[in-house]
């Protein structure tokens, strides 16, 4: 923005030769030009003699109009060497441009800008309503531009005119200007000389993110409750009945959560996305917690951050503009003696870490707009995909709440680290589509479940039912087809030993195949260390004697 900085030195006429003069005669006879008479300055033109003063070039640009006001002519100086000249006649039309250029680049950054900008004066009249104005509010300009700004909106919704008024300035602020409208608003007050003139508001529509995010936790609350309702239903107090799958990782990681049973230490989930870390956590909460006890799981990746701190804490009536006149419960005071599930927590910003860590340390808190301290009771258990290790050391995840969090921690095996659990996964998932879709459940062949077992699942569980479910989709009475799942298509139909000699395999030929693979990868990294085997297999060491004489590896 400089080059539209106003700079003495821009409107200099250089073409300026200054005479020394001593006495009045010599001053009479020149009628055209520059004296110094006596350390006084004049400009002569046609015989008119005009006082003029000098100036350096460093000053700002309004000493030198002021200057101008009592003189027709300023004299420029630089280090005591005069370098130009200005006058009024010479600077207007210079002026004259520059006001239009700075009006057409204004023109073409305001037509341009997609941003909702609002600018008023100090009569409170709009004199700039953008296009990403009247596309927010539905109010072409024509309507508002001129006219008082209260005229179109609730004044004690307006935060641009807290800017003129008091001076405030805002940054990123959640604020409902209208009912059902909600935005993220900077406003800032315009000063002259020290004096607000006016105010500018620019305005970012979250509407539909803030409606999403209200509909996905409704609908989680819905989910939790149903899912409590059919707790009580059923009969099984097995915490692990919605882990599918019993592979050594699988059952070393079910060993580890029922240790926590009589703890309330927090837990940090990591795995790869798509290996289920919330059914998990869901696991570590009733292994701990009575069934009537609270498990409220947030998204961190999935919340504006404007509204973050509102979610979490809660707010009071009247907390903000816009919001709930009866308030609202936080997610701490509904997890109250239960369970905090915060996945994706490494997606959480700076100062909302900085404040969740002061609950986990002081064990109370206050709502936003509240003044009742309020006890904080319940555990935590966050989850991620991503390397928090990596995050600290980076600055974007404070260390300190990482060692808060990270009391004990559980890493989630990929799919592809236990595909003796495929087998099960697909039986229950097609079992639950095919419900689902009222369709039969279909057959697969050997062939295509060796394929299941080949593939490498880089989204884990998650790929596998989603993959499951298209096949289910396009199933013709029971009936599943290959090419319905390209990325299985696509792999070559070949024996998975040497022993087939160009048969079908069995499922369970496939199964011992994959197993004796993972006992090789297991003894290759334990360098052959039976105990350190065993324990990385999350089998005993007697298992593990009997497996390797099954598959002749002794």
């Amino acid at each position: 923005m400089k080059q539209f900085h106003l700079d003495v030195n821009q409107f200099l006429n250089t073409d300026i030769d200054l005479l020394e003069i001593n006495n009045w005669e010599q001053l009479q006879e020149i009628k055209n030009g520059f004296v110094n008479y006596n350390n006084n300055y004049y400009m002569i033109t046609d015989g008119l003699l005009k006082q003029a003063t000098l100036i350096d070039n460093s000053v700002e640009f309004h000493v030198a109009a002021h200057a101008l006001y009592e003189y027709s002519v300023v004299l420029v100086a630089e280090h005591d060497e005069i370098k130009g000249y200005l006058s009024v006649n010479e600077m207007l039309p210079q002026l004259v441009h520059h006001y239009q250029t700075l009006l057409s680049y204004f023109t073409t950054i305001t037509k341009t800008s997609e941003a909702s900008v609002t600018v008023i004066n100090d009569k409170r009249e709009v004199i700039l309503w953008t296009e990403g104005a009247e596309r927010i509010f539905s109010l072409p300009h024509e309507k508002i531009q001129g006219d008082d700004i209260t005229n179109h909106f609730e004044e004690d919704k307006l935060a641009v005119t807290d800017a003129l008024y008091r001076g405030q300035t805002l940054q990123q602020s959640h604020h409902l200007p209208r009912k059902n409208v909600f935005v993220l608003i900077n406003t800032s007050p315009v000063y002259v000389n020290g004096k607000i003139v006016g105010a500018v508001a620019s305005e970012t529509d979250i509407t539909s993110q803030v409606k999403l995010n209200r509909e996905l936790m409704q609908a989680s609350e819905r989910i939790h409750r149903l899912e409590q309702n059919l707790q009580t239903l059923q009969p099984s107090d097995d915490p692990f009945r919605e882990i599918k799958g019993q592979s050594p990782p699988l059952e070393h990681t079910k060993r580890m959560i029922e240790k926590l049973r009589y703890t309330d230490v927090s837990v940090l989930i990591l795995g790869e996305s798509g290996v289920g870390k919330e059914l998990f956590a869901k696991a570590i909460h009733e292994t701990r917690e009575t069934k009537d006890s609270p498990f409220i799981a947030i998204n961190c990746g999935a919340i504006p951050n404007a509204l973050f701190e509102s979610e979490l804490f809660g707010y009071e009536r009247g907390a903000f503009s816009g919001a709930d006149q009866k308030g609202k419960k936080g997610k701490f005071e509904l997890a109250r003696n239960g369970t905090l599930f915060l996945d994706e927590i490494a997606e959480m910003p700076l100062d909302m870490q900085v404040k969740l860590l002061r609950v986990l340390q002081d064990k109370k808190y206050f709502a936003v707009g509240g003044s009742l301290e309020i006890q904080a009771n319940f555990r935590v258990i966050a989850a991620t995909n991503r390397d928090l290790d990596q995050l600290v050391e980076e600055g974007l995840f404070r260390e300190d709440l990482y060692y808060r969090l990270n009391v004990v921690n559980l890493t989630i095996p990929p799919l592809r680290e236990r595909k003796e659990d495929i087998v099960q996964l697909v039986h229950h998932f097609l079992y639950e589509l095919s419900v689902r879709y009222h369709k039969p459940i279909p057959d697969l062949s050997p062939q295509f479940m060796n394929a299941l077992l080949k593939h490498n699942w880089k989204g884990n569980v998650r790929e596998l039912r989603n993959a499951l479910e298209r096949l289910v989709v396009f199933s013709n009475d029971g009936e599943a087809f290959m090419e319905d799942l390209p990325f299985l298509a696509k792999q070559e139909s070949v024996p998975m030993n040497n022993e087939s000699n160009g048969q079908p395999q069995t499922l369970q030929a496939s199964m011992d195949l994959h197993e004796r693979q993972l006992l090789i990868e297991a003894l290759k990294r334990s360098d052959s260390n039976k105990q350190r085997c065993a324990t990385d297999l999350g089998i005993s060491r007697a298992t593990l004697y009997n497996k390797l004489q099954k598959h002749n590896l002794e």
